[in-house]
């Protein structure tokens, strides 16, 4: 299958593009290069990409005329669309490119895809849609009251996917991942801080008193499923989860005994988009894909100590956001 992944160079979609290769698709990469956060990661893995010969096109989902050139170029069979505004603090701040992006990036995506007969379409959601709601999360459960930008634009996209389902029968597949981490992950995320912090022996910011639960998914295993949806049809919602949610302060333990060294933890107060817990109920992703988070948290911590302790050099010079 012919497939075009944007945001190519972003933490999942890197990932995705890889599998995808791995499994015998034809991948083409589409990504800005944005400084949302620090590009060096972004060149990092881009140059991954480009070493394993998939196509690159830098592009933003925004611009519908050069989106629609690629697309012409290559005829996908399907649009993976990771490219996204990613962070619930930082779109307070500018609400303005979450919703620019995540949604009318998104409705560009769905419009080419119809007019020019891509078949299928995958939109990254995230499991900050739930707000409050009751745990675990399930699709089921409504997601009207988001508590950030961020979540409202990722909820607007959902819809936006739906009605072109309905309209013109393209098959759509929308994935709500889980706190994802692993090697040279998103630098504003807390697995990355964390491992930053206590090996440089810098202050980590803890918001809370730490009790609070995150449902940390393996990017691998996130990337499994994702590349899944490319045998489903219709339109499905799916929670891409671990199952087993942890407390931020286990999770500091755990990071202190892979490195050998303490934390000096610098206490925050609660911030208002933070979340006593999440927590995703798998069933459907079993039920639709026979889909299983296969790397355990200490595996996955593992893997991203060793990956930030062999390119500590410049990713202790990378700007956390």
């Amino acid at each position: 299958m012919n497939v075009l992944v944007t945001g190519c160079a972003g933490f999942i979609a890197s990932c995705v593009a890889h599998l995808l290769v791995e499994q015998g698709h034809r991948v083409v990469g589409v990504d800005n290069l944005n400084d949302a956060y620090d590009v060096a990661l972004k060149d990092w893995r881009l140059a991954r990409l480009q070493d394993a010969g998939i196509p690159f096109h830098r592009a933003d989902i925004e611009d519908s005329g050069e989106l629609t050139a690629i697309v012409r170029q290559h005829r996908p069979d399907a649009i993976v669309n990771l490219a996204a505004r990613a962070g619930v603090r930082q779109s307070i701040a500018n609400p303005e490119a979450y919703y620019s992006t995540n949604v009318g990036g998104t409705l560009n995506l769905l419009q080419i895809c119809n007019a020019l007969g891509v078949g299928k379409f995958v939109l990254a959601s995230t499991s900050s849609v739930y707000g409050l709601a009751d745990r675990p999360f399930s699709e089921s459960q409504s997601t009207d009251r988001p508590l950030s930008p961020y979540a409202a634009s990722k909820k607007a996209a959902e819809e936006m996917c739906y009605a072109y389902h309905h309209l013109f029968d393209i098959d759509v597949t929308v994935f709500r991942y889980f706190t994802v981490y692993g090697p040279a992950g998103r630098p504003d995320m807390s697995i990355f801080r964390f491992i930053r912090w206590i090996a440089e022996g810098e202050p980590l910011a803890l918001y809370g008193d730490g009790s609070q639960e995150r449902d940390f998914t393996y990017v691998g295993d996130v990337a499994r499923g994702t590349a899944a949806a490319l045998e489903l049809t219709g339109f499905q919602v799916i929670n891409l989860g671990s199952d087993r949610p942890v407390a931020l302060n286990t999770l500091i333990g755990l990071v202190e005994a892979g490195l050998g060294a303490k934390a000096i933890i610098d206490r925050q107060p609660t911030h208002p988009t933070d979340v006593p817990a999440t927590w995703a109920d798998i069933s459907r992703a079993r039920e639709l894909m026979g889909w299983e988070p296969e790397v355990s948290l200490q595996e996955g911590l593992d893997a991203s100590i060793g990956w930030y302790m062999q390119n500590r050099e410049w990713a202790s010079k990378v700007a956390l956001g």
